[in-house]
């Protein structure tokens, strides 16, 4: 989107990949980011399998998405009342292996697409170190779908963070049957969040409170 997440990696000393297929936002960080030699920005979006793709362009760019089914629901719900989704842009899709096989596994993977987060992961088929991955309680399913695939690559757990705050909410990490229950609490009600992924390295006897 417009970088904010960028900046403070960047201000971390991190080498930042940003995937944004919005022509506009591009420009914007290319304006604010381009001239950093630790910024690497990638036009595209992300998906199950390499292919052409449409997304659907809110007036808040921040809300734009290829996942009509996510749209349909937040406009039901009432959530995003204000917004509208009158533009569609053709894009070209990637998968996370192909963005790991080109720019290198990362440390921290933040994906934050409008409900097309499960498609984006299906394209992941290896263990990466830590995710963060956005849910709404309109959409808590495929949040869900989204631990099942991950919990199928590695041994995971997991915390999450309500709205904005980047605060996790759990003191202790928890295994996958225990977030999806709680998350499945929230479904229809409350606010959104991130949940966050942890994969454990397949020799640790590091416990869930590790």
């Amino acid at each position: 989107n417009m970088g904010n997440r960028v900046r403070i990696f960047l201000k971390l000393g991190a080498r930042v990949v940003a995937v944004e297929p919005q022509h506009r936002c591009g420009r914007f960080l290319l304006k604010h980011f381009g001239k950093e030699d630790r910024f690497v920005l990638v036009p595209k979006a992300l998906g199950e399998r390499e292919r052409p793709g449409e997304m659907m362009i809110s007036n808040e760019s921040a809300l734009s998405s290829l996942s009509e089914e996510w749209i349909r629901r937040v406009r039901e719900s009432g959530r995003f009342k204000d917004s509208r989704w009158r533009r569609r842009q053709a894009v070209d899709i990637i998968t996370l292996d192909r963005l790991i096989q080109q720019e290198g596994v990362p440390a921290f993977m933040k994906i934050d697409v409008e409900g097309y987060e499960y498609q984006v992961l299906k394209g992941l088929t290896q263990t990466v170190r830590t995710i963060s991955l956005e849910f709404t309680p309109e959409f808590m399913d495929a949040a869900s779908q989204c631990i099942v695939h991950l919990s199928a690559l590695g041994d995971i757990r997991l915390n999450y963070a309500l709205g904005e705050t980047m605060a996790l909410i759990l003191t202790d990490w928890v295994d996958p049957e225990t977030m999806m229950d709680m998350l499945d609490a929230q479904r229809n009600s409350g606010p959104f969040g991130d949940v966050y992924v942890r994969f454990l390295p397949k020799d640790s006897l590091v416990d869930q409170d590790g």
